[in-house]
């Protein structure tokens, strides 16, 4: 999905008309903040506002926003937090940092962002953690199998203290990036056309022997093979081709990224193994951070942890309104006009994916890239030390409910 589909009822050339006077950046920011359809008078008119605030006077600071292929419409699909972040930053620091957002895969993609950081082409970069793995090794850490029971867990974590020594800390020092917030939902397989003729997946063993796309991470691949679910790597801008043409049975992924990249029409059941992270985050180049002076590296920080909340109580919302992950689902949901069926497993199911793959049953399995995270790390149990963590509360939180803490501050 791209600026080639409509945003908010406003065409490709009528957005490309409204950009070329106020830029991109401007329009993309306006546009990300109507929620519902809008004329092209009122984006002019929004684009125009929003150019003359940001433009008010000369930032101290320019910084460049890959944003993999998100847009303002698809980001009101996956609500990860991208432009909103930018525009609160933008108005936090009263111009003094301006961010020109780039997105629809114009300047990286999910798996060349990443680097496109590390390299300071970009300065923040917006891709998921499993794609980002293959350039940034330690965001495997996220990614062990079960070590999340739920969305809940994954914000607690992502507000917890214990994410600065566990994720963020080694990810700055090992590959110069700074970890700002993330959207949480779980993996699980999103299966073609080929199951449309299908019973509804009730359990692990209709899955078995299935072709599935995997991501960059190493860690997915092992639950994976595990779960007997030959994992194929698929880049994610061909894996609606590879599902449409049969070439692969499913793709693991997440409920809202179906939504999002228009993969609806070709997927039949979301099937919600939710074995490990689906985490579409954003992180900044470091020396570009430090560069920034005490002041607006604060106001970078409560940007980010404003952007955190947003997401957290956004993309719950957005899950059963807009893309249909509900039984039974929401009318007008994405799922729902797409005919996708969500696959919801029982706990005695999952428990028994779990007892197949995860580290807690399987530690074998798992034992030489847990070896080498905690190394990379500096020693701490990175699996036991988060699963102990966001098992802190209780096995029922809504995600909703999970207390947004600033995670920078003891």
């Amino acid at each position: 999905m791209g600026i080639s589909d409509k945003i908010n009822g406003i065409s490709r050339r009528d957005l490309f008309k409204v950009a070329g006077r106020y830029g991109m950046s401007s329009t993309l920011l306006a546009a990300g903040g109507f929620g519902g359809a809008m004329s092209l008078a009122n984006l002019a008119a929004a684009a125009e506002s929003t150019y003359e605030k940001r433009f008010a006077k000369e930032p101290k600071f320019m910084l460049k926003f890959g944003a993999a292929g998100f847009n303002a419409r698809n980001l009101l699909i996956e609500r990860a937090g991208a432009l909103e972040f930018a525009r609160d930053l933008e108005s936090r620091t009263d111009g003094e940092i301006r961010v020109e957002f780039i997105g629809d895969n114009q300047i990286c993609g999910q798996v060349s962002c990443v680097e496109k950081a590390q390299q300071g082409i970009v300065d923040i970069y917006a891709a998921s953690t499993q794609n980002s793995a293959g350039g940034a090794p330690y965001l495997n850490v996220l990614d062990y199998a079960y070590m999340f029971r739920n969305r809940a867990d994954q914000y607690h974590f992502l507000y917890s203290p214990a994410s600065q020594a566990l994720l963020r800390e080694p990810y700055e020092r090992r590959h110069g990036l700074k970890f700002l917030f993330s959207h949480a939902e779980l993996r699980g397989i999103q299966l073609g056309l080929a199951w449309q003729e299908k019973d509804t997946v009730t359990s692990v063993e209709q899955l078995f022997g299935t072709k599935n796309r995997v991501t960059g991470t190493q860690l997915g691949r092992i639950a994976m093979t595990a779960l007997n679910l030959n994992p194929v790597p698929v880049a994610w801008e061909e894996t609606l081709d590879g599902l449409k043409q049969g070439l692969i049975d499913g793709a693991e992924t997440w409920a809202s990224a179906v939504a999002y990249a228009n993969m609806s029409p070709v997927v039949s059941q979301s099937v919600h193994l939710n074995f490990f992270c689906g985490t579409e985050h954003t992180a900044m180049n470091a020396s570009v951070f430090d560069s920034l002076g005490g002041e607006l590296q604060d106001e970078v920080m409560e940007s980010a942890y404003w952007a955190q909340t947003h997401v957290q109580a956004a993309n719950e919302v957005a899950l059963i309104n807009t893309v249909g992950m509900s039984d039974p689902m929401m009318p007008n949901s994405i799922f729902a006009q797409n005919n996708v069926r969500n696959a919801f497993l029982s706990d005695a199911e999952i428990k028994k994916a779990e007892e197949m793959c995860s580290p807690e049953y399987q530690p074998a399995l798992w034992e030489e890239w847990r070896e080498r995270i905690n190394g990379w790390q500096g020693g701490a149990d990175t699996y036991q030390e988060i699963y102990d963590e966001v098992r802190k509360i209780p096995g029922d939180t809504l995600p909703e409910n999970v207390e947004p803490r600033r995670w920078w501050k003891a």
